[in-house]
C-alpha cells in the first residue's frame, strides 16, 4: 500500500484554552508517538486531513506524515470526535514499520442482491460494519467484500466464512455471526377490550371462586 503524504506542524502549546483557539482556526490537535520515540505534539489542517482520507482505505490510510523535515509512516491510533458535532477534535498518530504487524479495524461491504431474500420480503442484516485484523500496513485491505446473492432466509454468514486477502488473520470467534437473512418481525396486533356484560362478569367471578352477589329473597305463600 502507497502512502499518503500529510503534513504536520510541530511543538504546538498544550492545554484546553490552546486547543480550542486551534480547532477554530481549522487545526486538529495530535501527537505522534510510536517506536520508542519521544511523543510529538503536532497539529494538522483539518482541510488537509479530509484530503489525505479520502481514499478507499479512509482512515486505516498509511500516512507519510512529515513533522519537520522529517518523514514518519504512520497510521491513526485514535480519532476523538466532538460529542454532538461530531467533528474531529484531537487525533491520535501511531509510527509504524511498513512490514510491522498491527491491529487495525477494517470496513464490511455487502456485495450483490439476494433475490430469493427479497423475494419473500426478507432482509439481509450486517450484524457488524468493521472486522478487526492483524495486518501490516503494505497487505493492509482498504474493506472486506461479502458476496450475498447466493443467500436464503435463515442463512447465516460467520466470521470463519470470510475469506481473507493474503497476510490478513482476523480476530474473534469463528462463529461470530457477520451477516445474517432473516424475515422481519411480525407484528401482533393488541388484544380488543371488550367490556363484559352482565352475564359475563358473574361467569368471570364464578370461575375466580368469587360468590356472586346474593339475589333478593322470592316472597312465599306463608308470609
Amino acid at each position: 500500500m502507497s502512502q499518503v503524504k500529510l503534513v504536520a506542524t510541530a511543538g504546538r502549546t498544550t492545554g484546553s484554552s490552546a486547543s480550542r483557539r486551534l480547532r477554530a482556526a481549522d487545526h486538529i490537535p495530535g501527537v505522534l508517538y510510536g517506536h520508542g520515540m519521544t511523543p510529538l505534539t503536532i497539529t494538522v489542517e483539518r482541510r488537509e486531513l479530509r484530503i489525505a482520507l479520502s481514499g478507499a482505505a479512509g482512515v486505516n490510510t498509511v500516512l507519510a506524515l512529515e513533522v519537520d523535515g522529517n518523514s514518519y509512516p504512520a497510521v491513526i491510533k485514535e480519532l476523538q470526535r466532538h460529542p454532538i458535532k461530531r467533528t474531529v477534535s484531537h487525533i491520535d498518530f501511531l509510527q509504524v514499520g511498513m512490514h510491522e504487524e498491527i491491529i487495525v479495524q477494517v470496513p464490511l461491504r455487502l456485495e450483490g442482491e439476494a433475490r430469493a431474500v427479497l423475494d419473500q420480503d426478507g432482509l439481509v442484516d450486517p450484524a457488524v460494519n468493521f472486522i478487526e485484523v492483524t495486518t501490516t500496513p503494505t497487505n493492509m485491505p482498504a474493506e472486506l467484500v461479502v458476496d450475498i446473492t447466493a443467500m436464503q432466509i435463515g442463512d447465516v454468514i460467520r466470521l470463519g466464512d470470510l475469506t481473507m486477502p493474503a497476510g490478513v488473520t482476523p480476530h474473534g470467534d469463528p462463529d461470530m455471526p457477520v451477516v445474517t437473512a432473516l424475515l422481519p418481525a411480525l407484528e401482533i396486533p393488541e388484544p380488543e377490550v371488550v367490556e363484559a356484560e352482565e352475564g359475563e362478569e358473574v361467569a368471570e367471578a364464578a370461575a375466580e371462586g368469587e360468590a356472586p352477589a346474593e339475589a333478593p329473597a322470592a316472597d312465599t305463600a306463608a308470609e
